[in-house]
């Protein structure tokens, strides 16, 4: 099968150049946007031979396949997880999927950790681009999954602020929808909202200050295009563009850790009901709160992994006060909208 691996690594590098900063990264990824993986590298770990000669006996073939997965599959994130299983005990770094980060401290060698992933990922039938191997300085910063990581030169503090890939494709897709003539003012408002609402609370823990991430030159070009329509006044154009940008808020590495002994399945419902509202920020928090971190209608505490939806009690989903909020389960939230029916 084929599939991306994509990989960065931190190390020092301050006796060759000894005016930058003393930590370095470098991008790896393996050849083009597919690979194959080798059948006796990487699907050994998955099937036993009893597996092997059971899937003979009912007339399929385990062997490996003409086409491979494309980029982007429903099955890609898990073909990475199996074939780039153990990847992280080369160094000290961080995985999801096939995105990783190595971070190396002052002497160690980023060509030692290179040679050690090539022949990792050479046993599963893949190899490193050249083309994706990027190094830098740890104050130049990386990308990793929509985000920029760097470290301030004045302070040596960890920043991370949406990548400027995230930010134009993210930017694009608003002004898709704002430029659309096809569409009226009170349309444009209701396919903002959720893409904003949305790309704000997936970089909630970034530092999304300053007019770029706070979204202020598009609101003011989508405040104009709504001035356009003749039966927009001002006033209203100012109130969807409200409605249209919402701001749930930002709390840059605030993120809370699990506790070391904490496991969703230790019974402790009281802990994860708690960190669960802790996750969310804004009107949610504050419900969540005033509930007990319980549902308005069973009853029952949040369990791990849970959606918590805001029910607007008097039916208008324009009314976002605190008292007209109950914080439910998706299914209490589901049979009580369905009762009003």
């Amino acid at each position: 099968m084929r599939k991306k691996s994509s990989l960065s690594t931190l190390t020092d590098k301050r006796k060759e150049r000894p005016n930058e900063s003393s930590n370095w990264i470098s991008k790896n990824a393996s050849t083009a946007s597919r690979t194959r993986l080798s059948w006796n590298g990487s699907w050994h770990q998955i099937f036993s031979r009893r597996d092997y000669l059971a899937a003979r006996i009912a007339g399929t073939n385990p062997e490996f396949p003409e086409q491979g997965t494309p980029q982007g599959g429903v099955c890609s994130p898990l073909l990475a997880n199996i074939a780039l299983n153990g990847i992280e005990s080369l160094g000290q770094g961080v995985r999801y999927a096939d995105d990783a980060v190595f971070i190396l401290k002052p002497g160690e060698s980023s060509a030692q950790l290179l040679v050690k992933i090539e022949s990792f990922l050479a046993a599963r039938g893949m190899n490193v681009s050249k083309k994706k191997t990027k190094v830098t300085t740890s104050t130049d910063g990386c990308d990793f999954l929509g985000w920029h990581f760097y470290v301030q030169r004045n302070n040596g503090k960890l920043r991370s602020i949406p990548s400027e890939e995230n930010f134009q494709a993210f930017r694009a897709k608003v002004k898709h929808i704002v430029n659309n003539s096809n569409y009226g003012a009170k349309t444009k408002v209701s396919k903002l909202a959720p893409i904003v609402r949305g790309w704000r609370n997936y970089h909630k823990y970034c530092k999304m200050d300053g007019s770029r991430f706070s979204l202020w030159y598009l609101a003011k070009r989508t405040h104009d295009v709504f001035l356009q329509q003749e039966t927009i006044d001002r006033y209203q154009a100012v109130e969807m563009v409200k409605i249209a940008f919402p701001n749930p808020g930002y709390s840059e590495n605030r993120f809370v850790c699990v506790k070391g002994d904490k496991s969703p399945f230790d019974g402790d419902l009281v802990y994860w009901s708690k960190r669960n509202s802790v996750l969310y920020d804004g009107i949610t928090a504050k419900t969540l709160r005033k509930q007990h971190h319980s549902c308005a209608r069973c009853g029952l505490k949040f369990l791990p992994g849970e959606k918590v939806e805001l029910h607007h009690i008097d039916g208008n989903h324009h009314n976002w006060r605190w008292n007209n909020l109950s914080a439910l389960h998706r299914s209490c939230h589901q049979c009580t909208h369905r009762s009003k029916s």
